[in-house]
């Protein structure tokens, strides 16, 4: 595990239990929302899945297990890769209130069993900012390909770039020049929602951002086909560029 790495783990195992049961619910609470309508509850990604039923997916940095329970509950086999123990305990807790069978693999994706994980899946699939927790976004893509069938799918959605240069999607996170290749501290995720005297104790990130273009040629350079690539408004206005969404397949 790289040095970043240890620190992005202790900043995602800071009280992060504590804060899915305030701002997601209880388990038992949780797994009756998955329960109700698990295809609603993925949202815009729903639509980039051409089944479910039987599909085995790989769910990187999947957290708490928000999106890789309703995809259990929709028939798929669901892997997270995360680093969280702390994600790990809510995310298996919900699995297991809502009936269904996840397995969740702690530790940096990037020093994943390959012999163990290699060729195993149909779909790569994250979202909700994971390529910024990553300095080497090549070997990143690289790692999904691994992951992959022939023929197989990565979903990148993620934090449109555009959120270097002004905060759109409102993480208070600090402004840099669009083209900057600089690796900048800042807070974890939940970091903002506590008091000021519990947020200055969180462990902080180093993060690394990237432009469109870096995104688009490392998965191209990784052997990937982009085959699709959608840009979303920001949450609150949505004048503003806020996420985006890159479909590649691996070759057969």
């Amino acid at each position: 595990m790289t040095n970043y790495s240890q620190r992005h783990k202790e900043a995602w195992e800071y009280d992060a239990y504590n804060f899915w049961v305030a701002h997601a619910g209880a388990p038992e609470e949780r797994a009756r929302q998955d329960m109700e309508n698990p295809k609603a509850m993925l949202r815009r990604y729903a639509d980039y899945f051409d089944r479910f039923q039987g599909v085995r997916v790989a769910n990187i940095c999947g957290s708490c297990g928000k999106k890789a329970i309703p995809l259990a509950l929709l028939g798929a086999e669901v892997t997270i890769f995360d680093i969280s123990e702390e994600n790990r305990r809510y995310a298996l807790e919900v699995a297991e209130a809502a009936k269904v069978n996840i397995t969740f693999e702690v530790g940096d994706v990037l020093d994943i069993d390959r012999a163990k994980y290699g060729g195993q899946f149909d779909v790569a699939f994250m979202e909700g900012g994971v390529l910024h927790y990553f300095h080497d976004i090549d070997r990143f893509m690289a790692v999904m390909r691994v992951l992959l069938k022939p023929g197989g799918k990565m979903i990148c959605s993620d934090f449109h770039p555009f959120n270097k240069i002004t905060d759109a999607l409102g993480l208070e996170q600090p402004a840099l020049g669009y083209f900057s290749t600089e690796i900048v501290e800042g807070e974890m995720a939940h970091a903002r929602f506590y008091d000021g005297e519990t947020r200055a104790r969180f462990p902080k990130c180093l993060y690394r951002k990237y432009t469109v273009s870096e995104i688009i040629n490392a998965i191209i350079r990784a052997g990937f086909t982009l085959t699709r690539f959608d840009e979303h408004p920001a949450w609150e206005n949505k004048a503003l560029p806020g996420e985006f969404t890159a479909v590649a397949v691996k070759g057969e």
